[in-house]
């Protein structure tokens, strides 16, 4: 007589050892990639991006978005995570929330799903993401998902906090200038890498290097933060560096 109940759950034991792994290397430059690595074997994704979200509840807006890691190639077709979220990630009340994007037109559009935890003000968002054409996340994957969920975010949470202690570390010299001679080493590193940026870009990664949000940045260029995080995002692509962090690695000749 066969039996008829369903086969146990066997624990992939590759998942302990790169878990274990991915916990080792919080701060660390491939912290991203190894979060790829250990989520592609257990649910397929083309890429991964997490970030940390600072909310203004007053305002019902999202105050900063600081991305902490990204990984995997770029996917075409898929949405910008801000505007369809936020209403969701301000209403939630539990730790934890899946939120999926589903394509109206799978193969022109991508499929994601991003997992959010929250703690007061700050949320932790992981956005994976599959090309446009395959198959949309099964209920098996999202429980999959939510499963390594409990773990990935805190993880996020961590590695973010690393960064942070980095940045200051690696800027504790920047900080020590005063404006013009910071300006003055600034234009040095920009001629040693023969990278050219505008003034508004220069003025932007200035101001991020002494401590200033891209918020405040608008504010004294007299800019809208879209128009700031778009010179940000110019310049950073000029570096190769990805973030404040990058940049005061760059800055400190890291």
């Amino acid at each position: 007589m066969h039996s008829t109940a369903a086969p146990q759950y066997r624990p992939d034991p590759e998942l302990y050892l790169r878990l274990g792994e991915l916990i080792a290397s919080s701060g660390a430059h491939d912290f991203a990639e190894r979060m790829l690595r250990l989520v592609d074997a257990q649910v397929p994704i083309n890429r991964l991006e997490f970030s940390e979200w600072t909310l203004d509840p007053g305002q019902a807006s999202v105050s900063q978005v600081k991305a902490l890691g990204s990984a995997g190639s770029p996917v075409a077709g898929r949405d910008s995570p801000r505007s369809p979220l936020l209403p969701s990630i301000m209403r939630m009340d539990d730790p934890l929330l899946i939120k999926l994007k589903t394509p109206l037109h799978t193969r022109h559009t991508a499929h994601q799903c991003h997992l959010v935890s929250r703690s007061g003000d700050r949320r932790w968002v992981i956005c994976v993401q599959r090309l446009p054409g395959q198959q949309a996340f099964s209920l098996a994957e999202l429980s999959q998902l939510k499963t390594l969920s409990d773990t990935l975010l805190p993880l996020v949470e961590h590695h973010g906090q690393w960064l942070a202690h980095s940045v200051a570390d690696q800027g504790s010299q920047v900080a020590d200038l005063d404006a013009g001679s910071l300006r003055r080493a600034f234009a040095e590193r920009l001629a040693q890498h023969a990278v050219k940026l505008s003034l508004r870009e220069q003025e932007i990664c200035l101001g991020l290097l002494t401590g200033a949000t891209v918020p405040e940045m608008a504010q004294r260029l007299s800019v809208k933060n879209s128009s700031a995080e778009t010179y940000l995002k110019r310049a950073t692509a000029k570096l190769g560096v990805s973030g404040r962090h990058g940049l005061a690695k760059w800055m400190a000749g890291a």
